[in-house]
């Protein structure tokens, strides 16, 4: 299965589909990522735990505010959700948003932590969450 990054691949080899008996290639028990001869990506994913008790109105700027944070300028992509409805003991579906940029390196991620844009959201929405956790990561 291939998915793409503004048109790059990102590949992830599967030995096999998930319930399908059979050998298993050895070619493809691979999990790796293609060198395309881009820049390292730095990946700054978000997961809010909105407070159970916000009005109509609070989530609507909550969410506005956290969709707001993809327009900055050094943010490659930018990807705003909520929990998929996958059900499996292994997955944390407890949150409630889950906010996804991607910056070309850590000069991008630094330019977008003092954003005048991600200040705003940070002094308008941080009334909304009760917990707040962030994972930063690099290829």
């Amino acid at each position: 299965m291939t998915w793409r990054i503004d048109g790059n691949p990102l590949v992830v080899q599967y030995a096999s589909r998930a319930g399908m008996p059979g050998p298993i290639n050895p070619n493809l028990v691979k999990l790796k990522q293609k060198d395309v001869g881009q820049k390292n990506m730095f990946v700054h994913s978000v997961y809010f735990w909105l407070k159970p008790d916000l009005t109509e109105e609070q989530q609507a700027k909550f969410w506005e505010g956290a969709r707001s944070l993809t327009t900055i300028e050094s943010v490659r992509q930018g990807f705003v959700g909520s929990p998929a409805s996958t059900d499996r003991p292994i997955i944390d579906r407890s949150y409630s948003c889950a906010l996804i940029v991607i910056f070309d390196d850590e000069a991008g991620h630094d330019a977008y932590q003092v954003h005048p844009v991600h200040d705003k959201f940070r002094e308008e929405c941080a009334p909304f969450w009760s917990k707040v956790l962030i994972y930063d990561a690099v290829n």
